[in-house]
C-alpha cells in the first residue's frame, strides 16, 4: 500500500514538474540568448536588386559573436548565405557597377580583405594585413581600395640601458607611458602605441601603400569623383590628444599624400560624402559650445571648402550617416525613442521628410538606438528593421515609404516563444510636471488581476535614449516574473537639445524625479505590488541607480553596474580622460 501511494505521489510530482518544465519552455530563457540571431549592415546594390547583410549569431562552444554573409533579392527571393561557418565575415561593400563584393573576414585567423564576383562566386583573399581594416571604400572606378589601419609606433627607451648577457635572467624593462589616453578596460586594455592611417591598395590585390603620415590618428574615408583624392577626417592639431573630437575635414593625394585642410572650426567634422557629381560634400559636425549635449548637424560644402552651409539648423534631432541621392541627402536620426530614417532635398527648403520607422535592432541586449540603411541609385533604401518583438531584420522601402520586410531570422525562436507585452507610457515628472516617455514589458502569462513585482531599468549615457526596440535582458526579467518600466528621463536623446541639457552641469538631479514618477504611474494601473520594487541600471545608469538609493528606501534591492561614484577620480583615472 505504501508503495503504491508512493508511486501515486512521484506520479502527481512528475507530471507538476512536467507542466512547469513546459510553461517555462514557452517563455524567453537564458540558453536562447545563444539562439538570438540580428541583421546589421545592410548594403543594397548600386542597381537596388539586390541586398548583402550581416547576419550574426552566438558559438555556443566558444562562447563568442560570430557574423557570416547573406544576400536576398529586394522581393525577398533567392534567401541565402554566401559565407559559412563559425568566423566573422563583416563589412560587405559593392562595388560601383556591382559586380564584385569586397567584404573582410577572419576565416584565415586575422582579419583580412576578401573579393567575391558576383557572376561565378569565386572568392579570393586579396591582402596580407599586419592589422585589421577599416573604413572600407572602393574609388569610384572599381579600380582601388581605400582602408585604415593601425600602425604600431616604434617606441623609443626612455634611457639607454646595458645589454644583458645571454642567458641571463632580468626582469622585464618598465613600461613608460606618457599618452593621455593609455587604456581601455571595456575593450584591449592598456592602448597600443601607434596611429590608425589610410591606405590605398588595387582591386585585384597587391601592395597596401600608406598614404598618411605622422603621429595623428585619420578616419571617415571617402573618394573624390575623379578618384584621385581621398576626404578624411582628422584632427593633425598640436594639441589632439586634449580635444580629440575638435576634427576637420581634408583632402588628401593619392598619389603623394599631399593634404589640404576644408574645414576649420572648433567642433568634429567628420563622415564626408562626396556628390555623385563631384561637386559638393556634405559631411556631419557642430560648433562646439561646450554643452553637455551638443546636436550632430549637416552640412554641406563646395568640393574645395568654400560656401559651407548647415542643412538641419531647424531640425531639433540629431543626424547621421548621410547618403546622397541626386540632389538631395538621406539621414537617418532618433525621435522619441524610435529610430527613423529621413531625406532632404537642396533645393527646397531643408525641411526634412521621414521616409522609414522603426530603424535599429543591433544592440540586442538593451533598448538603444542602433541600426543603419544603405540607398541605392534608384532610391530604393535598405535597413535594419526592429520591433520590441524581434532584434534587427533586412527590410527594404522607397522614397514614398512603401516598406517591406524580407527576413525574420529569429522565427525558429519566436515562433515557439511568449515574449512579454511591451507598452509605450507617457506621464507627468513629479518636478515640474515635464511630459516624460517610457515603456512597460509585462510578464508573458500577465494577469491585470494579480500583483507583480517590478523592476525599473535605467538606460547609460546619459546622453543616449531606450526606445520601443527589442530587449533580450529586459525580456528575461519580464519571463521571470517581473513587470519592467524602462524611461527616458530628462538629459535622454531623441527629444532636442533643450530636453537633453536639463541635466548640464546638472547630473544626477530631477531626472531621478522623472525616474520615480514613471515607477508610480506603473504602480497607478493597479497590476504593481509597490512593496516589491527593484532597481538596476549601468554606467549612468549605475549613478542614478546609487543615488536613487541614496535618497529612497522604497526599493527592496538594487544591482548598480558599473557605475560613476567619484567623479574626481572619474575625471583622473577612468577611459577616454580628454572627454570629461
Amino acid at each position: 500500500m505504501k508503495n503504491i501511494r508512493y508511486l501515486f505521489l512521484l506520479a502527481i510530482l512528475a507530471f507538476v514538474f512536467s507542466m512547469d518544465a513546459k510553461a517555462q519552455s514557452d517563455v524567453l530563457n537564458l540558453e536562447n540568448i545563444f539562439d538570438l540571431e540580428y541583421v546589421s549592415d545592410t548594403r543594397i546594390s548600386p542597381d537596388g536588386e539586390r541586398i548583402v547583410y550581416q547576419r550574426n549569431f552566438m558559438d555556443i562552444m566558444d562562447d563568442r559573436r560570430r557574423s557570416n554573409l547573406w544576400i536576398v533579392n529586394s522581393d525577398g527571393s533567392r534567401h541565402r548565405p554566401l559565407t559559412s561557418g563559425n568566423n566573422n565575415n563583416f563589412s560587405p561593400r559593392w562595388s560601383p557597377s556591382g559586380d564584385r563584393l569586397l567584404f573582410a573576414s577572419t576565416k584565415s585567423g586575422s582579419s583580412e580583405l576578401y573579393m567575391r564576383w558576383m557572376d561565378t562566386g569565386e572568392t579570393a583573399k586579396i591582402t596580407n594585413l599586419t592589422q585589421s581594416p577599416g573604413s572600407i571604400s572602393w574609388s569610384p572606378e572599381g579600380k582601388y581600395l581605400a582602408f585604415t589601419m593601425f600602425v604600431p609606433r616604434d617606441e623609443k627607451p626612455l634611457v639607454s640601458l646595458p645589454g644583458k648577457p645571454n642567458g641571463a635572467d632580468w626582469a622585464e624593462p618598465a613600461n613608460v607611458i606618457d599618452d593621455l589616453e593609455y587604456r581601455r578596460d571595456g575593450s584591449s586594455g592598456f592602448v597600443k602605441d601607434g596611429f590608425m592611417h589610410v591606405f590605398v591598395i588595387p582591386a585585384d590585390g597587391g601592395t597596401p601603400r600608406q598614404i598618411t603620415e605622422g603621429e595623428y590618428n585619420h578616419n571617415s574615408l571617402e573618394w573624390t569623383a575623379d578618384g584621385e583624392h581621398l576626404i578624411i577626417s582628422a584632427n593633425r592639431k598640436e594639441d589632439w590628444q586634449y580635444n580629440e573630437r575638435d576634427t576637420e575635414l581634408y583632402k588628401v593625394s593619392v598619389d603623394d599624400g599631399k593634404m589640404t585642410q576644408l574645414t576649420d572650426r572648433r567642433g568634429p567634422d567628420s563622415s564626408p560624402k562626396v556628390s555623385p557629381d563631384g561637386n559638393k560634400i556634405a559631411y556631419l559636425g557642430y560648433d562646439d559650445n561646450m554643452d553637455s549635449y551638443q546636436l550632430t548637424n549637416a552640412y554641406v560644402m563646395n568640393a574645395d571648402g568654400s560656401e559651407k552651409r548647415v542643412l538641419t539648423d531647424n531640425f531639433d534631432r540629431s543626424v547621421s550617416n548621410l547618403q546622397w541621392l541626386k540632389d538631395g541627402l538621406y539621414l537617418q536620426y532618433d525621435d522619441e525613442g524610435n529610430g527613423k530614417i529621413g531625406f532632404i532635398s537642396l533645393s527646397e527648403d531643408d525641411e526634412i521628410q521621414k521616409v522609414a520607422d522603426d530603424r535599429g535592432g543591433t544592440t540586442i541586449g538593451r533598448p538603444y538606438g542602433s541600426g543603419s540603411y544603405t540607398v541605392s541609385s534608384s532610391g530604393h533604401i535598405a535597413y535594419t528593421y526592429a520591433t520590441p518583438y524581434h532584434p534587427g531584420d533586412v527590410a527594404v522601402t522607397d522614397q514614398d515609404g512603401n516598406m517591406n520586410r524580407l527576413t525574420n531570422v529569429n522565427e525558429d525562436l519566436f515562433g515557439h516563444k511568449r515574449l512579454g507585452e511591451v507598452e509605450e507610457i507617457w506621464y507627468k515628472s513629479s518636478y515640474d510636471d515635464k511630459q516624460i516617455q517610457g515603456w512597460i514589458i509585462k510578464p508573458p502569462n500577465f494577469n491585470p488581476d494579480k500583483k507583480y513585482p517590478l523592476i525599473l531599468e535605467i538606460h547609460g549615457g546619459p546622453h543616449t535614449n531606450y526606445g520601443d526596440r527589442f530587449t533580450a535582458e529586459l525580456q528575461l526579467m519580464a519571463a521571470k516574473g517581473y513587470v519592467v518600466i524602462y524611461t527616458n528621463p530628462r538629459g535622454s536623446t531623441s527629444y532636442g537639445k533643450a530636453f537633453g541639457n536639463y541635466i548640464h552641469h546638472n547630473y544626477p538631479s530631477e531626472d531621478h524625479d522623472d525616474l520615480m514618477s514613471g515607477v508610480d504611474a506603473v504602480i497607478k494601473e493597479g497590476y504593481v505590488d509597490a512593496d516589491s520594487l527593484y532597481i538596476t541600471g549601468g554606467s549612468g545608469g549605475g549613478v542614478l541607480s546609487a543615488w536613487a538609493i541614496g535618497k529612497t528606501d522604497r526599493f527592496n534591492a538594487a544591482v548598480v553596474a558599473k557605475p560613476v561614484i567619484n567623479w574626481y577620480s572619474f575625471v583622473l583615472t577612468s577611459d577616454g580622460s580628454s572627454y570629461h
